[in-house]
């Protein structure tokens, strides 16, 4: 749906509310009793709206999660301020800190996660940090989208081994490891 700041902006207050009440409904359901056992119309029961405003927003559950996931996560790059800046190391480093904080918020918020809800995830987190590398990276005179790629699922890979750990090292650490790792294949390139 609308996962860019500005079209956001420029929606009407009573759309805004309306996605906001949807949100935090499927939020709420989503900590009580997690993705799978979710449907429209616990959606709408709880955020007291009919099924045709729900569909006038959203195609179904999964279009809600996709949306959910990418509105969280970008809060979170725009709370560091990393979608407004360029390549560095402490940008790479930012990020990866951000996508395991993330990752592991949301293992640990959500009730009983499940292979599917994690799939929907991978694919809308790994699209928007392949979008905010390349976008970091635009002004290279070199073609980016394969270290990109790379970078991506390393970040991705390293922030989701982290998240399923029983015992997780200290956050700090585990970062400092893992940097080298994915600032390898993109440095080059900055």
């Amino acid at each position: 749906m609308l996962s860019n700041p500005k079209e956001q902006e420029k929606l009407d207050p009573r759309v805004k509310r309306t996605r906001s009440l949807i949100l935090t409904s499927f939020e709420s359901l989503l900590a009580e009793k997690g993705f799978e056992s979710i449907s429209v119309q616990d959606v709408t029961d709880q955020a007291e709206i009919n099924r045709a405003t729900f569909y006038a927003h959203f195609a179904d559950k999964y279009a809600l999660l996709d949306y959910s996931i990418s509105q969280m996560f970008m809060a979170e790059i725009d709370k560091r301020t990393l979608n407004v800046c360029s390549y560095s190391p402490d940008n790479l480093r930012n990020l990866i800190l951000a996508v395991v904080e993330f990752l592991s918020s949301v293992h640990t918020g959500c009730a009983q996660p499940h292979q599917q809800f994690e799939s929907l995830i991978e694919g809308t987190i790994k699209k928007e940090i392949f979008d905010l590398l390349s976008y970091w990276l635009r002004k290279s005179k070199t073609p980016v989208e394969i270290p990109v790629t790379v970078a991506t699922w390393a970040i991705y890979g390293l922030a989701s081994h982290y998240s399923h750990l029983k015992k997780r090292p200290a956050l700090e650490k585990f970062v400092d490891e893992a940097y080298p790792l994915v600032a390898v294949n993109l440095e080059q390139f900055a």
